[in-house]
């Protein structure tokens, strides 16, 4: 058999093709699992309901439908793309996410500018019930109780500079207002090394009270995990414990303390449950960042019972007026804290609310974030949220809850389903941890084996 070549590739693309002249993909199998339960489930006439009040009649330019444009904000998640830009590239690019959204090949696939636009004008409530429809659906599948809940949060870098941060009360950016205090301490006509050094020995420089950013004024100065300052938002989780779903998240200023932020988030959690007909959140575990005696007392007074960590501080006096009832939920809540169960709690506290951030925000990456102002970034945050728990039936059914978890399967297990029984599943899931241990083992003595032997 002759090689074939490439050669000149390069000819007149023909004006008319046949239909059955056109290649025909197989299509993800992973989308095609996530469009059998959303099609199961009715989610297009479900969104369609919900967004009826937002479309006007035949009139103007077509619309992009609510079922496509919330399966797009469904990408940017599975596919880990950070821009609504990106996510109409891919779109455009691959014929399987095209069936998936229901465009053949001569179709034109949504442009950036209408899912942007379409994000824009629908409500915030809306990105809400639709990341509560999909908490039903983790209801019916039972994998979700909500009794108990771990909250946490994390910061996501906004998209704005510091170095375009103006003053709240004059509107100074902050190289002018730095000239102004250099020239006012006797340096007449200051550079920039100069203006440096002068900054450098401030103290308290970075107040939000005081700067703000003129792209997104909701963006708050603060300090990131990897110690630096950036401008961002303040993301909080309140994560199932025993399933690890995500039951509430919530979006606020990032300058705020976690002791202010639990409020808003709980509450947001409480709604949830409601809505999808669950137990009453009982116990909430959180870490050392929330412990506060005024937190306690709150919690104590919506009957929920508290596992927080007490931070290293110098023994209390318990004077004065009302401290008698928040010393005895401190108390309280320290005696639980050294308990067997609060070791456990924390644990899966630790593992579960650390999964949805890494999930969301790094292989999600959302963790820089490209939209401006806090309606819009909770707005993609919900479907991510979303995307997140329909994973969960995913993997609960068909042991993959990604698209890249489905290369880990062989196609016949996948297509033939996952073992229907929970002894079955844990046995497989069983087998696939030890062969991966096998794997690791064997690499690492390879690597002994190839090591080279110094003098």
């Amino acid at each position: 058999m002759a090689m074939g070549k490439r050669g000149n590739r390069q000819r007149q693309e023909e004006l008319w093709v046949a239909s059955d002249r056109i290649v025909e993909t197989p299509g993800h199998a992973f989308y095609i699992r996530l469009e059998h339960l959303l099609t199961a489930h009715h989610f297009d006439q479900r969104v369609e309901h919900l967004c009826r009040r937002f479309y006007t009649g035949p009139l103007g330019q077509p619309s992009l439908p609510p079922g496509v444009y919330f399966r797009c904000l469904l990408l940017g998640y599975f596919e880990g793309l950070d821009s609504e830009r990106g996510i109409a590239w891919r779109v455009a690019d691959s014929l399987s996410l095209r069936k998936f959204l229901g465009y053949g090949v001569d179709e034109r696939t949504p442009d950036h500018s209408t899912i942007s636009r379409t994000r824009r004008l629908l409500w915030t409530s809306t990105h809400q019930t639709v990341f509560r429809w999909v908490l039903a659906r983790l209801k019916e599948e039972g994998l979700l109780t909500g009794k108990t809940i771990g909250i946490d949060a994390t910061t996501l870098a906004a998209n704005a500079a510091m170095r375009s941060i103006v003053r709240r009360d004059t509107g100074a950016t902050y190289e002018a207002y730095l000239t102004t205090l250099a020239q006012a301490a006797g340096i007449e006509t200051p550079t920039r090394e100069a203006l440096a050094r002068f900054d450098r020995k401030r103290k308290k420089k970075g107040s939000n009270k005081d700067w703000q950013s003129p792209a997104d004024p909701d963006a708050r100065i603060t300090k990131m995990k990897d110690g630096r300052t950036h401008l961002a938002h303040k993301a909080e989780h309140a994560v199932d414990l025993s399933s690890g779903a995500l039951l509430a998240i919530t979006l606020q200023a990032a300058d705020l303390g976690d002791t202010t932020t639990v409020y808003a988030t709980l509450s947001a959690a409480d709604d949830a449950a409601a809505a999808a007909d669950v137990e009453t959140i009982d116990e909430v575990v959180l870490d050392k960042g929330y412990h506060s005696g005024e937190v306690l007392v709150a919690l104590s007074e919506m009957r929920v019972r508290s596992y927080v960590p007490e931070p290293q501080r110098p023994r209390r006096r318990w004077n004065g007026e009302g401290k008698a009832e928040e010393q005895r939920q401190v108390y309280a809540n320290r005696r639980r804290i050294r308990g067997p169960r609060n070791k456990r709690l924390q644990a899966k506290r630790a593992e579960l609310n650390a999964r949805s951030n890494a999930h969301l925000y790094e292989t999600g990456r959302m963790r820089r974030v490209h939209l401006r102002g806090r309606e819009n970034i909770l707005k993609r945050l919900l479907i991510h949220a979303a995307g997140f728990n329909l994973a969960l039936i995913l993997r609960t059914r068909y042991g993959v809850g990604t698209p890249r978890g489905r290369q880990g399967l062989s196609v016949r297990s996948f297509w033939h389903g996952w073992p229907t029984t929970l002894a079955s599943r844990r046995l497989v899931i069983a087998m696939q941890r030890f062969i991966s241990t096998l794997q690791s083992i064997w690499l690492r003595e390879v690597r002994v084996s190839h090591r080279p032997v110094t003098a």
